[in-house]
């Protein structure tokens, strides 16, 4: 910023500015045409058969189509085309193929140094965008370039031709002054300074968050601008940040007037005319078992010896009943995808009338359920599942510690009212045991990570920052959720009817070779097979899980998966080592589940798969939709977090704390602070004087002239030396070494291609 005055002053003195950039508005897929056109593929085989470009009133000729009218249409058509980068219009007015001028559509992913990523639509290699290129554009943007050469590394970069759409309207950010000029930085990776001019300012003070509508978009030589249309408040408060992240990731968080009032019209109670036609589960001591702090409840569980095994009901919340496709609560239902969940409050994805009262399966009362009935048997086995509607009257509402208490023998003076429940729990104990025991026969995954969650006081400021504690009530309710699960999508698979399939995909290249070297580093080798069979994998966490930095191993391990998706076809779950999973035990908070249940209840009300009101296309488009919904979510709660931490540990700068190395790079150690759960950065430079370089697969940085190692998983002894809450950044000074250094087995580095060396200055 030492220059940004000079640079207003400059500003200042311009006689003219140049206008603001269009914002290219793209076509909306299917609007209907007044007067039809061929489609997309027709045109575009008709531009490729001419093997020229070719003005609007030649294609209408070659189409046959001269007139005024018809020409509106075949525009339209046209602009969807160039819209989605598959057309350009040169600047003779021709329309050209794209893939004839060497164009690649897609999206930009930027970075807060400046440069970029071009994202292809066909999903070939990431086109480098350098920070030139990058002047004119934001995070998100929807781009045409020319990839022009490739770079020492072999990386393609590329030329921006066309903005086919911008990616936002407003941005989020912190609003700064300096020589009576007021300016906002998004909070985003996109770095441009958005000017506010005075009159646009709406009272906002420096270094509060505001959100900033775009007036002119940023261009080389020109910064961009804006007005100020909303000052959400201090960064020092969670629920600004929270309030930040709903604007910046786009979270919908307002309830439509249709929803609000198709919300009004719902009771709290079950009627007796919904009652008929299901089964009447009354006296079946069906329990909810949640954490503490749960307000919704959606599953319901009860077990009993049945022949050599178990008889087990998961019964689920029937949202569906009260949900029709593509009425008001449904299509907002749609647009969230998913609850939201931050430190101090949640987006529903439901209005609470749903959420929290009808749908939600309080204890004493009627409610509607969707039941997964199973037998399983001694080796948790399912052997037969059937499900079907039903009513239901939970008889408590437990909570995990409730559960692991009496389940330990623990009998507390408060858990007298739940005392007759003890042989249901105790059936749910032995369920667990066999489910547990088939988990661990088929290999699955067990990570077992620790939850981290902010800690809020009453006035909403930070007072802590803890780890959940997983108890095996915890782990009964996973496995009978996951049973559920399985069963739901071996049933709608039988059935071959379109659906969402929770799709998990193992490790594979870079990442599959790094976590490879990792567990040889440790002597516990991994076969080629771990690409397919994650047996392979939990057999060497297995064989660490005494090591102190476990959890370290663990995290590396889930790093290295891919994130697992909602999409049509099944490929089975890699994590869980399932052939078939889907996801039906939670729709109040999760739109694929709500799905499933139509899916299912369409089959049980005798409807044929090929009449269901879905078919394959239509769910392939949710499954991209809901997943790209989740990660939203991810993101927005990983901002909210990592700064909530921040500023936790801003009143902790000096102290010195125990940590685990948990990531190495070749500028320095991610260092995780024990008890604290908060990662730093030991930046190289903070690191004993000498040059140092990244170990093959990334286990270590070693100093070339001391020959000092610093190892992942290897403790530390750190000084918090600074941190940004506004970056989400902290940076750690090391201390010392203590005295009790992991010494697990030497680590042998595996041959292999070891990653560039870095260099730090002396």
């Amino acid at each position: 910023m030492s220059n940004l005055h000079d640079w207003f002053r400059h500003i200042q003195l311009k006689k003219k500015r140049n206008k603001g950039s269009p914002v290219p508005k793209p076509a909306v897929p299917g609007r209907p045409y007044r007067h039809p056109v061929p489609g997309p593929n027709e045109l575009l085989a008709l531009l490729r058969q001419k093997g020229v470009p070719m003005t609007l009133d030649a294609l209408a000729a070659a189409l046959g189509k001269p007139g005024k009218r018809e020409l509106q249409s075949l525009r339209q058509r046209l602009d969807e085309l160039k819209s989605g980068g598959q057309v350009h219009v040169n600047r003779a007015g021709e329309y050209c193929l794209s893939e004839k001028l060497d164009l690649v559509a897609g999206t930009v992913s930027a970075h807060r140094d400046g440069f970029g990523f071009l994202i292809p639509d066909t999903g070939s290699v990431d086109v480098y965008l350098s920070e030139a290129e990058m002047r004119s554009l934001l995070d998100g943007d929807r781009v045409a370039v020319r990839v022009s050469s490739h770079g020492r590394s072999g990386r393609c970069s590329g030329t921006v031709v066309e903005i086919l759409a911008r990616a936002s309207q407003s941005v989020v950010g912190r609003y700064q002054r300096e020589h009576g000029i007021g300016w906002v930085v998004g909070s985003g990776r996109s770095a441009h300074h958005f000017i506010v001019p005075d009159r646009y300012r709406s009272g906002a003070q420096p270094g509060q968050i505001v959100k900033l509508e775009i007036m002119e978009y940023p261009a080389p030589g020109r910064e961009a601008q804006g007005k100020i249309i909303r000052v959400l408040g201090e960064p020092t408060e969670p629920r600004v940040l929270t309030e930040a992240a709903i604007e910046m990731f786009n979270v919908p968080s307002v309830w439509p007037a249709a929803v609000i009032k198709a919300s009004g019209n719902f009771s709290t109670e079950v009627g007796q005319d919904e009652s008929v036609g299901r089964s009447d589960l009354h006296k079946l001591p069906l329990v909810t078992i949640d954490g503490e702090d749960a307000r919704d409840f959606d599953d319901a569980v009860y077990a009993e010896p049945a022949g050599e095994g178990w008889r087990l009901i998961v019964a689920i919340a029937d949202v569906s009943h009260y949900i029709q496709k593509s009425d008001a609560i449904d299509t907002e239902a749609r647009r969230r995808g998913t609850s939201v969940y931050f430190p101090d409050r949640v987006v529903p994805m439901l209005p609470e009338a749903l959420s929290n009262e009808l749908c939600s399966l309080k204890p004493q009362v009627d409610r509607l359920c969707m039941v997964c009935e199973m037998q399983i048997d001694t080796r948790g086995d399912v052997t037969g599942a059937k499900f079907y509607r039903a009513v239901m009257y939970s008889h408590a509402r437990l909570t995990y510690n409730q559960v692991d208490a009496m389940h330990r023998g623990a009998d507390p003076a408060g858990y007298a009212h739940i005392r007759r429940l003890g042989p249901v729990i105790e059936n749910l104990y032995g369920v667990y045991t066999a489910l547990a025991s088939a988990r661990t026969r088929r290999g699955a995954l067990d990570l077992d990570l620790p939850e981290v969650r902010i800690e809020l006081d009453e006035s909403g400021a930070i007072c802590g920052v803890a780890s959940r504690l997983r108890n095996d009530a915890h782990r009964l309710i996973e496995e009978c959720m996951i049973a559920a699960n399985v069963e739901a999508a071996r049933y709608l698979s039988r059935h071959r009817i379109a659906t969402l399939y929770r799709v998990h995909n193992g490790p594979e290249g870079e990442k599959l070779e790094d976590l490879r070297l990792l567990f040889q580093s440790l002597g516990v080798p991994m076969p080629d097979t771990a690409r397919t069979r994650p047996r392979e994998i939990n057999r060497g966490l297995q064989a660490l899980r005494d090591r102190p930095d476990f959890a370290m191993l663990a995290t590396a391990v889930l790093r290295s998966m891919t994130q697992a998706v909602y999409q049509p076809v099944n490929n089975g779950h890699f994590g869980l080592a399932l052939t078939a999973y889907a996801h039906f035990t939670s729709p109040i908070r999760r739109y694929p589940d709500l799905l499933v249940h139509r899916a299912i209840g369409h089959l049980i009300d005798g409807g044929k798969p090929g009449a269901f009101s879905y078919d394959g296309p239509a769910m392939e488009q949710l499954g991209k939709n809901t997943s790209m919904q989740e990660r939203r979510a991810d993101e927005a709660t990983r901002y909210v977090d990592a700064r909530c931490k921040c500023l936790f540990m801003q009143h902790r700068v000096g102290e010195v704390l125990d940590g685990v190395v948990t990531g190495v790079t070749h500028f320095g150690l991610f260092v995780m602070l024990r008890e604290l759960f908060v990662d730093g950065l030991i930046h190289v430079s903070n690191l004993p004087n000498d040059y140092y370089h990244l170990e093959p697969g990334g286990l270590g940085l070693k100093g070339e002239r001391t020959g000092r190692v610093f190892l992942l998983g290897e403790e530390l002894r750190v000084r918090v030396a600074r941190v940004d809450p506004e970056e989400a950044k902290m940076d750690l000074a090391l201390e010392s070494q203590p005295a009790a250094v992991l010494q697990a087995a030497p680590r042998k580095v595996a041959p292999g291609k070891a990653k560039p060396p870095s260099r730090r200055r002396r």
